[in-house]
């Protein structure tokens, strides 16, 4: 099996000089997600926890329901790269079928129509009530998530994404080059272990685009906390999904964007 990373040999230019010397890179390698014996879609990723990033990839699709909706899953190296090779049951092969129906579908245009489109725009589901936490409490838990990225540590080069919850602090991370990879596999530990995830936050370490919302909505916690920025159309979807989004969390502090109220604080004072 490839490894995560690898040992580069590079030259390094500093004002006092020119060296050379070995760094360790994060490895990046094609990963095929297969249903059925045909290929769904091919996404560039870090070769490790892949039976999670099968099943949160599957979850947060929409393909399956649960981590029981597939009946088996295999990780078959290739000569390019991996195919997560997967048997869905026969209602989760249904769904998939018929997705794929729609997608194969006539449009003017050469996209996939103004359904997909709409359908797209759609928070996966709407997350439920969630967690009251304070604001300590969020600083506490991003302080706790650096000196788990083992993976960033080494490379400096890769995502995390980590599920907290108020009484037990972090309880899994998972980490590859790609954000949402990092997402999927996240969620896939959490449904194979059956962690309810409505009891905790998602940490991300990369910025939240509407995908990471939506992939969060479908894991089903209603808190997530980032260290970068959230996109406009991301806002708007963590409003619609029900979900209490916090980003730009620093050493000194943290932005709160949609639904503040499970976020126990003084008033606000509002500033230009």
């Amino acid at each position: 099996m490839t490894e995560p990373t690898v040992s580069a040999h590079r030259q390094i230019w500093r004002e006092s000089g020119l060296t050379e010397g070995d760094r360790t890179v994060p490895e990046e390698t094609a990963l095929a997600m297969s249903y059925n014996a045909g290929t769904h879609a091919v996404m560039m990723g870090t070769p490790q926890d892949l039976e999670d990033f099968a099943i949160g990839f599957s979850l947060t699709e929409g393909i399956i329901d649960s981590a029981d909706g597939i009946d088996s899953l295999e990780v078959v190296p290739q000569d390019e790269g991996i195919e997560l090779r997967m048997w869905l049951k026969p209602e989760s092969a249904a769904r998939l079928g018929e997705r794929r129906r729609h997608i194969a579908g006539p449009t003017g245009c050469g996209l996939c129509g103004i359904d997909s489109i709409s359908e797209a725009m759609k928070p996966v589901a709407i997350v439920g009530k969630g967690i009251t936490v304070t604001p300590a409490q969020i600083m506490a838990a991003m302080q706790a998530l650096h000196p788990l990225q083992k993976l960033n540590t080494l490379t400096r080069a890769v995502h995390a994404a980590a599920f907290w919850e108020p009484d037990r602090g972090i309880l899994d991370i998972r980490e590859d080059v790609g954000r949402h990879n990092a997402l999927d596999k996240l969620g896939g530990a959490l449904a194979r272990k059956k962690i309810d995830a409505n009891r905790g936050a998602v940490l991300l370490t990369s910025r939240v685009s509407v995908e990471m919302v939506q992939k969060t909505a479908s894991i089903g916690a209603s808190l997530i906390v980032s260290v970068s920025a959230p996109t406009a159309l991301a806002i708007r979807m963590a409003e619609r999904a029900g979900i209490t989004l916090c980003a730009i969390a620093r050493s000194d502090g943290f932005e709160i964007f949609t639904h503040p109220h499970r976020v126990a604080a003084n008033e606000a004072i509002h500033v230009a």
